[in-house]
């Protein structure tokens, strides 16, 4: 029987305070194996911060690379079909089969990478309930007695 080690507790004093000093770092930098252009910078931030810190593995530092790369080609060619017009002629323009491939890929590695909305946000009707709530939230007319957070 495999036997892996217990979790630590997320509500801990410990948690919090790694929590703070993994925060403080920033995101993670690639293994030194894996090349980055500039463009892919923005996505590898975002998926470094949508998981904790320490749960990240090497290889999947690898695959989170392949992610980056894959979503700053869909930029990229979202630019391009957006100058070139999405059709030439009367059919579809070549590439935009090539986005549809590379958005499914995207797809897939969230998943692989656990990055995904279920993951880092919660189950969809979780989320459908905070979204009702906000919406009410928005509609209440208050008394001017009672304060409220306003946007500045």
């Amino acid at each position: 029987m495999k036997v892996t080690p217990r979790r630590k507790r997320s509500d801990s004093a410990a948690a919090a305070i790694a929590a703070t000093q993994a925060a403080a770092l920033g995101p993670l930098e690639p293994p030194a194996h894996v090349t980055l252009r500039l463009g892919d910078r923005p996505f590898w931030n975002a998926i470094m911060l949508a998981r904790a810190r320490d749960t990240w593995t090497e290889v999947d530092l690898t695959t989170a690379a392949t992610l980056a790369r894959t979503q700053a080609d869909i930029e990229d060619l979202h630019a391009t079909l957006a100058a070139a017009g999405y059709l030439l002629g009367d059919k579809p323009h070549p590439l935009a089969a090539v986005v549809e491939t590379l958005a499914r890929r995207a797809v897939a590695l969230t998943r692989v990478l656990h990055v995904h909305a279920e993951a880092t946000v919660g189950k969809s009707e979780d989320a459908a309930k905070a979204l009702e709530l906000e919406r009410k939230a928005r509609q209440e007319e208050g008394d001017d007695l009672i304060p409220r957070l306003r946007a500045v």
